[in-house]
């Protein structure tokens, strides 16, 4: 859906010099390891969803390897302290906010960016309320009331598109990321949402668009979007579907993306941990054709 009253085109150098204005230490480089070019050197973590089931997870992550875990919700401080333990990282927390009902989100988050403080966990906020695209402004006010809760513990929060939320779309998380003018707060690239929206023919330009404030990328195996395809085509393991996911990689990489990349688990059907090891053998496998000299 195009949005009314605005193009890209005019405010696209706004989103860029607003995120090229984070500093150094809140930016996603500081979780990354040392890049060289064209590598797969970014983090990898999955989502707590690929992990229902799975007894002792931070074990099998770390036999696996996985660097981590993306959670879920505001309660998450000893979940993080788990994986500290066990030399992982929880990467991310999803939680949502919706503009138009009261309270707009959870009220313990207020307590909960103070337990995370230190911890560099990006609260990976969905948006949800209103008209898609002619409700900016509220979107607005709550987003910056939770960017600035977050700042208060040196926290990033990333806007998570989600298919059918008012952010639907990295397209509009970087529209409403430019109003709300702040410096913790960036964009996300969640691979099958671009896909299920039909934005899958425009990621060449939405990766050169989103660079400046791109904050975490998720991934899944995919096949190409067709009419009439649900999730179960636009989310499998990694290295299953006809989408080429390494392409993909090789573009953000090419464009200098080396920040956390999350596995999309959900509804993924089979056992969690065969799953789990299918997805790392094709990570695995990218990495190394993005290794090789081109």
């Amino acid at each position: 859906m195009k949005q009314k009253n605005t193009t890209f085109g005019s405010w696209a150098g706004s989103v860029a010099l607003i995120c090229l204005l984070v500093p150094a230490s809140s930016s996603a480089a500081d979780q990354d390891a040392p890049a060289t070019e064209n590598d797969l050197s970014n983090p990898f973590f999955v989502f707590d969803n690929g992990l229902r089931g799975v007894e002792k997870p931070e074990k099998v992550l770390k036999e696996i390897g996985y660097a981590g875990m993306g959670a879920s919700g505001v309660r998450v401080s000893d979940l993080v302290k788990r994986y500290e333990e066990a030399e992982l990282k929880v990467f991310s927390t999803y939680i949502g906010c919706q503009f138009d009902k009261t309270p707009a989100y959870d009220p313990y988050l207020k307590e909960a960016v103070k337990e995370l403080k230190g911890t560099d966990v990006v609260l990976w906020l969905t948006v949800r309320g209103g008209q898609r695209g002619q409700e900016d402004d509220k979107a607005v006010e709550v987003v910056r009331e939770i960017a600035d809760l977050a700042a208060a513990s040196d926290l990033r929060v990333a806007l998570y598109p989600h298919t059918g939320f008012y952010v639907a779309t990295t397209a509009d998380a970087l529209r409403v990321v430019k109003q709300v003018d702040r410096k913790n707060v960036g964009a996300t690239i969640n691979l099958c949402h671009e896909l299920m929206t039909d934005q899958g023919p425009k990621l060449d330009a939405t990766i050169k668009e989103a660079m400046p404030c791109l904050f975490l990328v998720s991934i899944n195996g995919a096949d190409v979007k067709q009419p009439g395809y649900s999730w179960d085509r636009l989310i499998q393991p990694l290295g299953q579907g006809d989408f080429d996911v390494c392409d993909f990689l090789k573009k953000l990489t090419d464009a200098g993306y080396r920040g956390p990349i999350g596995q999309q688990c959900y509804a993924v059907k089979g056992d969690p941990v065969e799953n789990l090891k299918q997805s790392i053998k094709a990570w695995k496998e990218y990495s190394t054709r993005l290794a090789q000299p081109r």
